[in-house]
């Protein structure tokens, strides 16, 4: 428990630093300031699994699967991975709610940062159930393998992103139903006050828009961590820092995401591999170092093939 309220307690003196030090006053975040702190996030999160190897060897946090230091750490770095990797759905959509709701560039950093408060706590809350779920009824495991199966091939045929309309959104309708809605932003307030009441902004609206969409990319991304451990403190912590990344990583990628438009098939790999991990988990043992090795690749390899088709491109243009 100490550990857990430790890490916690990390969580929130990372937070409270962003907001109250680093982006006290609203501004415009560069892709050089975006990219810096991307680089920070990602090797915050590598440095991690230094923290997990010494607390798996230390028995300082329950482990439940009985996992050596090292498996443990391999098990957070892939966990992480596939995190990361399944949070560029997430920038896609936000890019698309922010330009939907007109949100001013130097208030977009605000409406992150309280939306990653509420995916910490609904991711928190989905992971405790789904672990919980899935050790009680073993047979949920075959369910979630081919969920995240279904997903991987409804990637592949659809793309409901470019479809995705936020203001014709049930989340948007259902809200104006309870509260009135104004188009008018007055700095970085989520609220006006008028004579009948309080009244949301488009960055309130945006924000509420963005927790709905985060619970349900969550869906995917829980049960595919879940492939790879069940070891609560791994799967949480692993998704933790994906989520804390996400910001920065959205201002880096934001107006760069044509330039990686492959990656989805690196996505469309990643949660097909998981997928058939979780069905096959009874017939088939996948090495730590395979899965983690198969993502990567995976990533990479999106990457790459992404850059060289935007080179070409630009070249032919």
């Amino acid at each position: 428990m100490i550990v857990w309220i430790s890490f916690l307690l990390v969580v929130v003196l990372f937070l409270a630093l962003d907001l109250g030090i680093f982006n006290k006053n609203p501004h415009i975040i560069s892709t050089k300031e975006a990219s810096m702190w991307t680089g920070i996030w990602v090797a915050l999160s590598f440095a991690f699994s230094g923290v997990i190897y010494w607390l798996y060897q230390n028995h300082y946090v329950d482990n439940p699967d009985s996992l050596k230091p090292a498996a443990a750490t391999m098990k957070y770095i892939t966990g992480y991975l596939i995190e990361l990797s399944l949070s560029i759905d997430n920038i896609f959509v936000i890019a698309v709610i922010f330009a939907s709701f007109k949100i001013p560039q130097k208030y977009q950093h605000r409406v992150l940062f309280w939306g990653i408060l509420g995916a910490i706590v609904f991711r928190g809350l989905m992971i405790f159930f789904g672990v919980m779920i899935i050790n009680k009824f073993s047979w949920t495991t075959y369910l979630f393998g081919a969920f995240l199966i279904f997903t991987a091939i409804k990637m592949l045929f659809t793309n409901d992103e470019e479809n995705f309309e936020p203001k014709e959104s049930f989340v948007y309708k259902a809200l104006g139903k309870i509260m009135p809605i104004t188009s008018e932003i007055n700095g970085e307030k989520f609220f006006l006050k008028s004579e009948k009441g309080k009244i949301a902004t488009p960055l309130f609206v945006a924000l509420i828009v963005i927790e709905v969409m985060d619970v349900l990319f969550a869906v995917d991304s829980v049960p595919a961590i879940l492939a790879i451990t069940k070891d609560p403190f791994l799967v949480f912590s692993s998704n933790i820092f994906a989520i804390l990344g996400l910001r920065s990583m959205y201002f880096f990628l934001a107006n760069m995401l044509e330039k990686f438009s492959y990656l989805e098939y690196s996505l469309i790999a990643i949660l097909s591999f998981v997928g058939l991990k979780m069905l096959l988990h009874h017939y088939i043992e996948v090495p730590e170092w395979a899965s983690l090795g198969f993502i990567a690749l995976s990533l990479i390899v999106g990457v790459l093939v992404s850059l060289q088709k935007s080179k070409n491109t630009d070249i032919t243009e």
